[in-house]
């Protein structure tokens, strides 16, 4: 991809806070949103968990090795893409950023040798509906004592005139909640890898454990 191709700076220069991935996603959809770098309706977000909160990961830059890493949950920004592969933005991952969502099946595998709490579900919503809806008051990343389980961003919390925090409806699997469409890990695939041309019509609609 050339530079003039891009929709979003390098990732040194990316809007990034470890371990807030739902809000550095929210920060490269503003990005583009107000720099006017790629239509708005080629980008979707998408939410990774499960009702258990144990979702295994690859290639991402806390791993050891081949081992997954288990989050509670993880958020990427993917960009569909007419004449070739979709494109997947994910800063915690060593894989090229952007890269093909072929190359980003590395990253996610299968479900079909995992444990079924370890299956992943993923919530896959648009650009626009996420900026406009999504809140967090990162009530979820404070300890008992009030104390950060990881230092927060230095810009305010993100919130709506109506909510100061709905994270839980974007984690959360249950399609009758919440914002997007949601998918199992194959139905997933299938749309955005197997049939990747099409899936522009997308309706509105023993690794470390890692929390957020």
């Amino acid at each position: 991809m050339t530079e003039k191709n891009k929709i979003v700076p390098s990732p040194e220069n990316c809007v990034y806070t470890s371990c807030y991935c739902e809000e550095n996603v929210w920060k490269l959809c503003e990005y583009v949103r107000t720099e006017r770098t790629a239509p708005l309706e080629q980008l979707y977000v998408v939410f990774i968990s499960n009702d258990k909160r144990m979702v295994p990961l690859w290639k991402q830059k806390t791993g050891h090795g081949d081992q997954p890493v288990i989050w509670d949950y993880h958020v990427v920004l993917i960009q569909l893409c007419l004449q070739s592969d979709s494109l997947v933005y994910d800063l915690d991952s060593v894989l090229p950023f952007p890269c093909s969502m072929q190359l980003y099946t590395q990253a996610l595998r299968s479900d079909h040798f995992l444990k079924p709490e370890f299956h992943r579900k993923l919530r896959v919503i648009p650009a626009d509906s996420f900026l406009l809806n999504f809140a967090s008051d990162r009530s979820h990343m404070r300890n008992p004592d009030g104390t950060w389980k990881m230092p927060p961003p230095s810009y305010p919390p993100i919130h709506t005139a109506e909510c100061q925090m709905n994270l839980d409806n974007f984690i959360s699997m249950n399609p009758a909640v919440g914002w997007g469409t949601v998918f199992s890990l194959d139905q997933f695939l299938h749309r955005f890898v197997v049939n990747s041309t099409s899936s522009s019509s997308l309706s509105s609609s023993s690794p470390a454990a890692m929390s957020r």
